[in-house]
């Protein structure tokens, strides 16, 4: 019996839950990830799993196996890979996890890159826009937007993505300027989903501490950053986007700010990988290489408030008037939040 390939498909059916899933990522058949818990079973003399129709699971046994051997495997892997840097080579595989949008318009071409150095590394990059687990699905590293609570993560900063509101120049000319932000509550506005409060509230900030609840009228919503710049491109709206997505649109005049004396609440951007697992060489190498590149992006930023054009305060009479159009929209629910309200 291969001790180590049984022990690997042992801790990855663990890790996934299912046999199936540990016989997809080791590459390897269902039936020789069954044969090889068969044979690590009959060398223990032990249970290690209860098998049902839903899912696979360990034994008392098999968890205390478990515990200990999931580290273990990961040093010898480490320092295989580590002797093999010792030599001059970086190679191995790795599993990246990323926003669609941050990964398809920069973080492709830095792995690009990166293999270019290192011809030697093999890797997968999944893009969608949701929390993944790290170790259930096997991820090496992920991009992660948001403040990081999970306990088996550790996280790198890599600054704060900043959004701002943009237009088309023909969206404005059909529709007159935006300079309170009251109009907000009177015009088209397209937006991905997340940014917006399921009341229909959008979070700015100006610059201060204090942010601003200013109702909008969405008429698109969307999970997809394209999808959205496109519509504004096309004159739909105005909308909140990352800068470091439309950085071309606005140098081209395509795109324009409106009300640059706001930002749309900034975003963390960390690169986080599993507390549970030994950093191996290639996912250090690969971390030591992104993250000064990931830095350097056009609309990441190393503090939360670098795009605001003046920290002057929302006037009373501005906030009065952003009051009323949310009461007006909000008539019908006597629970309605104030329009403009401070947010931690």
């Amino acid at each position: 019996m291969d001790i180590n390939s049984a022990l690997k498909a042992f801790v990855r059916t663990v890790e996934r839950g299912s046999i199936t899933g540990a016989a997809r990522d080791l590459a390897i058949s269902q039936p020789a990830v069954t044969k090889h818990l068969r044979n690590l079973e009959r060398h223990v003399n032990a249970r290690l799993l209860e098998r049902s129709s839903k899912n696979v699971r360990p034994t008392a046994q098999g968890m205390a196996l478990y515990e200990a051997s999931r580290h273990a495997l990961a040093s010898i892997d480490a320092a295989l890979e580590g002797v093999r840097l010792n030599m001059g080579e970086v190679e191995g595989t790795l599993r990246i996890h990323a926003p669609s949008c941050l990964g398809t318009q920069h973080l492709h071409g830095m792995l690009m890159e990166f293999q270019d150095q290192h011809p030697n590394i093999s890797a997968e990059l999944v893009l969608d826009n949701r929390t993944v687990d790290l170790i259930y699905e096997n991820f090496d590293i992920a991009v992660r937007y948001g403040k990081i609570d999970a306990q088996d993560v550790i996280a790198r900063r890599i600054g704060w993505i900043q959004r701002i509101l943009v237009a088309s120049p023909e969206f404005l000319k059909k529709n007159g300027r935006i300079t309170a932000l009251s109009q907000l509550a009177e015009v088209d506005l397209i937006t991905t989903s997340a940014i917006i409060s399921p009341r229909n509230m959008l979070s700015l900030s100006d610059g201060s501490e204090r942010g601003i609840e200013v109702p909008v009228k969405p008429t698109l919503k969307t999970n997809n950053a394209h999808v959205l710049i496109n519509s504004l491109l096309s004159g739909r709206g105005i909308g909140p986007v990352q800068v470091n997505l439309v950085n071309e649109e606005l140098r081209s005049g395509r795109l324009v700010r409106v009300l640059p004396k706001y930002v749309v609440k900034p975003t963390e951007v960390s690169l986080t990988y599993p507390s549970t697992k030994f950093m191996r060489p290639v996912v250090r190498a690969f971390t030591d290489f992104i993250i000064p590149k990931l830095r350097t992006i056009d609309g990441i930023s190393a503090e939360p408030y670098p795009l605001v054009a003046t920290t002057a305060a929302v006037s009373q009479g501005e906030k009065a008037e952003i009051h009323s159009h949310a009461s007006l929209r909000s008539a019908s629910d006597s629970h309605a939040l104030d329009a403009v309200s401070s947010v931690s």
